[in-house]
């Protein structure tokens, strides 16, 4: 779990986070929505640090991220897997080694330990044995995210940041990499962070929402409460086109 305790962060002066608190909790997707501008990125960049707030508490169960000293940083970060907008594979690697390469920073394990870890990863987001010696270039944008999120969880982190894990994809893949994220969150009780502006994300996933607006914390609840939400600027956002305004309607 994350707890976020009435942070701020600004920039030259300009308020960017204006006391925004939250709870993020483990075994759940929760997700920052927002228009642009509204400091989700730079909230989730001040949950990873890396950005320093200039007050408030950022705890990562229990642990104050503002207090760790160096060599605690490096053992937080080693509990984080983060999933990449446009997935960030390293093209000069194949499937298999950039799934591998997370262990060969940071593990201790024998080459054996870690080649069956990144095999278990691959076949966990079903990326067939025939496509792990291929390069980035040489799959598919949907098999590309879903080799970053094999890579992502390799070194089993207890915190997954997603930062647009949708961005490029069709509809109908980007369901599928929504299931995935919410099965692995809950398979293995992740506390999942997705920063996204996707609303078919929000309503298939959103186990728990933050709406940022102005740098404000405007609202937080479930996918399900969202649909009786009374909060204007929610809805504004949120069921700005048409057809999100009728799904809203069947729903109230």
């Amino acid at each position: 779990m994350i707890e976020v305790k009435d942070i701020v962060k600004s920039f030259d002066g300009n308020v960017v986070l204006d006391h925004v608190s939250a709870t993020l909790r483990d075994g759940e997707v929760n997700m920052i929505i927002g228009q642009s501008g509204s400091g989700k990125t730079v909230f989730m960049k001040s949950l990873i640090g890396l950005h320093s707030v200039d007050s408030g508490q950022i705890l990562y169960d229990g642990r104050d991220l503002a207090k760790m000293k160096e060599r605690e940083i490096r053992e937080l970060h080693r509990e984080v897997g983060m999933l990449f907008q446009g997935s960030a594979l390293f093209d000069s690697m194949t499937v298999m080694e950039n799934v591998l390469f997370p262990m060969e920073m940071f593990s201790r394990q024998t080459r054996e330990q870690m080649q069956a870890r990144a095999e278990f990863c691959l076949r966990r987001v079903e990326m067939p044995e025939r496509v792990w010696h291929l390069m980035p270039s040489e799959i598919s944008g949907g098999q590309q995210k879903r080799v970053a999120i094999a890579r992502a969880i390799v070194l089993e982190p207890r915190y997954l940041f997603c930062d647009e894990p949708n961005s490029g994809l069709d509809p109908k893949t980007s369901l599928v990499i929504d299931a995935l994220i919410q099965d692995i969150t809950r398979e293995y009780k992740i506390c999942t962070i997705v920063n996204s502006h996707d609303m078919n994300s929000i309503m298939e996933i959103g186990d728990n929402i933050i709406f940022l607006k102005d740098g404000k914390k405007e609202w937080q609840g479930s996918r399900h409460e969202i649909m009786t939400s009374e909060n204007e600027a929610l809805n504004d956002f949120v069921f700005a086109s048409d057809l999100f305004k009728k799904v809203k309607q069947a729903n109230s």
